[in-house]
């Protein structure tokens, strides 16, 4: 590793609660795959696309595990969820699923999970103000992939797939619960950071 990456990167909150090693790391992304599949659970049925506490295991898997590891706890998530487990959204699981409306926000899981991670590794889930932008901008990763994947996917299905009724689908019924997930997130690790200096005090 150069100097520069050892003075950009930083330990994330995983690494000050267990050591790291390869073990711990397979059983942090599995940890992780647990967390998102929980609660992609907690959800308000909708149409084509439904509401899930998804996104904040997404960001909190993410900033706790770093880029690496958690960009591959969702990319475990993924492949597991396609091969059959009923891990997605309503336990549903398997190959079909990748035809699924809502399919792409997961893809984009992925994406979130590793530029949260890539903050995180740089300190910007410490403080509030910073936490609450990589965050932020975290959060919008999943609509980035989702919308376009979600446009297809009506489109395929003779539906109407226009940008108004794509934004309706896919966006406007996220607005509330999302800024309540970015806002549940960025100030989460912030206070873990701060109760584990305390500890340490």
């Amino acid at each position: 590793m150069t100097n520069t990456a050892a003075s950009t990167s930083r330990p994330v909150l995983a690494d000050r609660l267990v050591a790291r090693g390869v073990a711990t790391d397979v059983a942090l992304v599995l940890g992780g795959v647990a967390v998102v599949s929980a609660l992609a659970q907690v959800q308000v049925p909708l149409w084509p696309v439904p509401v899930t506490g998804q996104t904040l295991g997404v960001m909190l898997v993410g900033a706790s595990l770093g880029a690496r590891r958690g960009a591959l706890s969702l990319a475990t998530y993924l492949v597991l969820g396609v091969a059959g487990l009923p891990i997605f959204a309503e336990f549903s699981g398997g190959p079909l699923s990748v035809l699924k409306p809502s399919f792409g926000f997961v893809i984009g899981f992925v994406v979130a999970a590793a530029v949260i991670g890539w903050l995180s590794e740089r300190d910007w889930d410490k403080k509030w103000w910073r936490s609450a932008a990589a965050f932020f901008l975290a959060s919008l990763i999943p609509f980035a992939v989702g919308l376009p994947y979600l446009a297809v996917v009506l489109g395929s299905l003779g539906l109407p797939n226009d940008l108004p009724s794509v934004l309706a689908a896919g966006l406007y019924p996220f607005i509330v619960g999302g800024i309540a997930k970015w806002l549940i997130a960025a100030a989460a690790l912030p206070l873990a950071w701060r109760a584990l200096k305390r500890i340490g005090d």
